[in-house]
């Protein structure tokens, strides 16, 4: 029996010497297969073709089984298909509607399977015909936007998603998917704005939808103009773009709350942590797997939106009560299958309820804080490529953030202060901050703690030079509008400077090993230049003066660090070689750095002679700082409050078209039409006929 008739559907074995038969609707699709019309003897073939529930493995299968010779035979059978597929889904029968969607996600994707190595106008040939091919694109699309808008079932529209989600992610590039031309041509832009501004809609479509208009907005990109980033850069409906909001916010929230769920059930006492260690040293680490994973296609759903439209930027601060998902009663669905961790949609509940009552002892939240937990759950391991991409795309979005001064200014706004709990990788040498320790503070303060965190957890071999160079030039951008705006940040900066400090220490000791890959005297001119900001402008957003004083006694206190950088400069700069260039412009940096030095040790050091004491205590230090700082003399540097504004082109393009790959090919493995039940759907429209 060959594979094809293995997976047909079987009625009944008659008996070992017979073969068993075959359901009506394998013996229709082995009709359109053969050479000759399939509607020449039987007028109404096409008509009861699609009252048949779709056999897919075996429509696939046949269209994976066909050579080439056979292709041209079968064409206009092949097209036909389609073009009653298209007819079909303008039917008032509700299960022929059903049944043509579920018949063109098989022949999308058969066809593609088949001919991964053909190019786009051969397979647009097989499916359609290619002079027909602008006429049935816009007649699909027509349908599928009148389905998505109409009032009829939510199963179909949910169906019809599935279909386009489908034909998107069938290439893992999605670029070289010509078909997405006559997509681009016949936009169901407006459709997809109108499934998310609406709060029912939002709530059974709105993941699938975001999905959707993330993946097409990166639809050859850098190569045309893509009408999705158009409009998407221009959309100012606010019930729209606060439906965007609360689906990713949504989705980031669940993936928070399971993980929270998962740690304090891996933190379930000794017991329970014996039983893991002792567990993993048998069993593949699934649980592991499972808390790492993460949900790249709805982060780059939120970095379109903060990227390409300003009016975004304040649905990022909207406040609303942080729902606790747990306690929201859910209903199952038979529809929603078993995926990893923070890729499902947000329940349906949650996503329908926008609006709940206030409770007074409820901490109000917001998609930004959603999101910098997130951010602080993916950042703490970048091993994971995944992982790796996430914490990228969350600095980038980020840096996104830095730079809108809409955004600084709710950031920085005393008058919205919120206490965000970060998750902060375990570590031998601190204790896990307790939760109800933290203060409630302006939103900029949880970014520079997020920023401090990362480099102080991640001095590592694998050193992740992108990232850290992301870090540092956040951080350089809210000093820059700190400054700009004379506001002073009541933040502890001492952590800040000791991270920094601690970093170009690292750079120090691993010199050699980090040389071999990265340029480590750029992201080591960036730290000093971070310093040199604190220096020469500090006294503009510096809190109080006595800040001022902790900086130059953390440089004193730190000086062999810095003094061991500006050797370490001084003789790369003054040999030839490939750093040379790089390692100048540090040692010019380090002037005021140097000078603060040379300036203060005699003087402290005189201080301890003169008091004969052996070890100053801080008190003491600061004392003689506050009263030298008349004779210190320094230079003024150019350039320090300026920055290079992100761009995605080219830098990041490559990065973007990788990650664009990865999530195609995580949505193709997620969505399969079997995510809503054949049966499910049957039942659904058998009474409406």
């Amino acid at each position: 029996m060959s594979q094809v008739e293995k997976k047909a559907g079987l009625l009944r074995r008659t008996s070992s010497s017979k073969k068993p038969l075959k359901e009506k609707v394998v013996l229709m699709y082995d009709e359109i297969f053969a050479k000759e019309d399939p509607a020449k003897n039987n007028p109404r073939f096409w008509d009861e073709l699609f009252l048949m529930k779709v056999n897919l493995e075996y429509l696939e299968s046949k269209l994976e089984s066909v050579d080439g010779e056979e292709v041209q035979r079968i064409q206009d059978n092949i097209n036909s298909l389609f073009h009653h597929c298209v007819q079909a889904l303008g039917e008032e029968h509700q299960i022929k509607v059903v049944n043509a969607l579920q018949t063109l996600c098989a022949l999308f994707r058969g066809v593609h399977q088949k001919n991964k190595s053909a190019s786009g106008f051969d397979i647009i040939n097989m499916l359609m015909g290619f002079d027909k091919a602008e006429q049935r694109m816009k007649d699909l699309m027509e349908r599928l936007d009148s389905l998505l808008c109409g009032d009829g079932s939510e199963s179909l529209k949910s169906l019809c998603l599935k279909l386009l989600l489908c034909l998107v992610t069938v290439t893992d590039n999605i670029s070289q998917n010509t078909i997405l031309e006559y997509v681009m041509i016949n936009s169901i832009f407006e459709a997809i704005l109108q499934i998310l501004s609406e709060v029912s809609s939002r709530g059974q479509h709105g993941y699938d939808a975001v999905v959707l208009l993330a993946l097409l907005v990166n639809y050859r990109k850098y190569e045309s103009v893509n009408p999705y980033i158009v409009k998407l850069s221009i959309v100012d409906d606010e019930p729209t773009l606060d439906g965007m909001g609360m689906v990713v916010h949504q989705a980031l929230t669940e993936y928070n709350r399971q993980y929270k769920d998962k740690e304090e059930e891996n933190q379930g006492g000794f017991f329970s942590t014996l039983t893991s260690m002792v567990g993993s040293m048998f069993i593949a680490d699934a649980d592991e797997k499972l808390s790492v994973q993460t949900n790249e296609a709805i982060l780059l759903a939120l970095y379109e939106a903060v990227h390409l439209n300003r009016n975004f930027i304040t649905v990022l601060a909207q406040s609303h009560p942080e729902m606790d998902i747990a306690a929201t009663p859910i209903t199952p669905t038979p529809t929603t299958p078993t995926t990893p961790l923070g890729t499902t949609p947000p329940s349906l509940d949650m996503m329908n309820n926008p609006e709940l009552p206030l409770d007074p002892n409820l901490q109000t939240s917001n998609l930004l804080i959603t999101f910098l937990k997130y951010a602080s759950i993916v950042m703490q391991d970048t091993k994971d490529e995944h992982r790796l991409n996430s914490a990228r795309l969350c600095l980038i979005i980020l840096t996104c953030i830095a730079e809108d001064q809409y955004a600084d200014a709710f950031l920085h706004d005393d008058n919205m202060n919120f206490r965000v709990n970060l998750h902060r990788m375990p570590m031998r040498h601190r204790k896990k901050a307790a939760d109800k320790n933290i203060p409630s503070r302006p939103l900029v303060c949880a970014v520079l703690d997020l920023m401090v965190e990362f480099i102080v957890t991640h001095m590592m071999k694998e050193f992740p030079m992108d990232l850290y160079l992301r870090c540092v030039q956040i951080i350089h951008k809210l000093l820059c509008y700190q400054k700009k705006c004379r506001i002073r940040l009541h933040y502890t900066w001492r952590e800040l400077w000791s991270a920094l400090i601690n970093l170009l220490k690292f750079l120090l000791s691993n010199e050699t090993t980090l040389l071999a890959k990265h340029n480590i005297f750029y992201l080591a001119l960036l730290v000093v230049n971070l310093f040199n900001m604190f220096i020469t402008y500090g006294d503009t957003f510096l809190p109080t003066s006595n800040s001022y004083d902790e900086l130059y006694y953390e440089i004193v206190r730190m000086h062999q660090v810095l003094d061991n950088l500006y050797c370490m400069v001084l003789r790369v700069s003054t040999n030839t070689g490939q750093w040379k260039e790089a390692a100048s412009k540090v040692t010019h940096a380090l002037v005021n750095v140097r000078a603060i030095i040379n300036h203060f040790n005699p003087k402290i050091e005189s201080y301890a002679a003169v008091n004969h004491i052996s070890q100053l205590s801080e008190e003491q230090v600061l004392e003689v700082v506050r009263s030298n700082y008349d004779t210190l003399t320094l230079k003024l540097q150019d350039g320090l409050d300026q920055f290079e504004r992100y761009s995605e082109q080219p830098k990041e393009a490559a990065f973007f078209k990788e990650l664009v790959r990865s999530i195609s090919l995580n949505v193709r493995k997620n969505v399969s039409l079997n995510t809503l039940s054949q049966d499910v759907l049957l039942k659904e429209f058998s009474t409406i006929s």
